[in-house]
């Protein structure tokens, strides 16, 4: 039998693994996922990131796997972010919440606090079979960026640039009025007749 069939109705089976824990429930009635809650104190710093212990273990229904998503309101306020959200259904080990603290303050979890979300998604299970060619399409190879920016923005500006190069590249006009006035410091009172350059300590700020 395959993780998760049942001949009864499909649930999400749910085991505590301290007495503390706090199953997983939705907040309304069509809401997509079941809060995830902490079972630990822990203190993330910023850009500091940490799993935190649910207490809990799954068994997903059959044809699904369980997502950790990140709960909008932590991200909103807090720059709270989830990563590693991938629970497969035949793991039986406690469910962890890895959390990124993207914002500028201490971020501080109580026991009890809802950290994430777990989504339960359908997932279709095929055999691998390796093939000389793939079935042509009008999109081809093109990848990152290619369908939401145009291409000449992308090939105008260079992926690592200066500050002076962007502002050049919006702004032709602007630039060459920059470079007569570095050309000719008299016409400029305080000029130094020095340019900055892409290693210059201001590109790095």
């Amino acid at each position: 039998m395959n993780p998760g069939e049942l001949d009864t109705p499909p649930a999400l089976l749910v085991r505590k693994l301290r007495e503390d824990a706090i199953l997983p429930t939705r907040g309304s009635e069509w809401a997509a996922g079941y809060d995830l809650s902490s079972v630990e104190h822990k203190v993330l710093a910023p850009g500091e990131r940490g799993v935190i212990k649910t207490g809990l273990a799954i068994s997903c229904p059959y044809g699904t796997y369980g997502r950790v998503a990140p709960r909008s309101g932590l991200t909103v306020k807090f720059g709270i972010h989830v990563g590693a959200g991938v629970i497969d259904a035949d793991y039986r080990g406690e469910v962890g919440v890895v959390l990124f603290n993207l914002g500028t303050k201490e971020f501080t979890i109580a026991p009890g606090d809802r950290i994430a979300q777990l989504v339960l998604e359908q997932i279709v299970m095929v055999p691998v079979q390796e093939v000389t060619e793939l079935e042509t399409t009008v999109r081809g190879i093109g990848g990152f960026g290619s369908t939401g920016i145009s291409s000449s923005s992308l090939s105008s500006v260079p992926l690592t640039t200066s500050t002076t190069a962007l502002e050049s590249s919006v702004s032709p006009d602007n630039n060459k009025n920059k470079k007569a006035k570095v050309e000719q410091p008299e016409e400029s009172e305080g000029a130094s007749g020095t340019s900055i350059t892409p290693n210059s300590s201001m590109d790095e700020k």
